[in-house]
């Protein structure tokens, strides 16, 4: 099984993830197993299921759009979030 480091996975450019999808989430590269974990923007934390897609860690994210709600964040931009668990 894979394991999840704890603390702080880095950051990553996040994109509106599919609106038809509830709940806050993040398909990231910067996880291999699905995990809770907290996402931070502009000095606001929402905690989020981190949930893993292929790609390098390099590659942008998707955040579901309760996420992007919760964190103020604009809908139609493309933000850089820092991820942790």
């Amino acid at each position: 099984k894979p394991t999840v480091a704890s603390g702080g996975l880095g950051s990553t450019i996040a994109s509106l993830g599919s609106p038809a999808e509830p709940g806050l989430w993040l398909k990231t590269p910067l996880v291999s197993a699905q995990s809770s974990g907290k996402v931070s923007y502009k000095g606001k934390t929402i905690d989020v299921i981190l949930i893993p897609i292929e790609g390098p860690k390099t590659a942008g994210s998707r955040l579901s759009l309760q996420g992007f709600q919760a964190l103020g964040a604009p809908l139609t931009d493309l933000v850089e979030i820092q991820v942790s668990t």
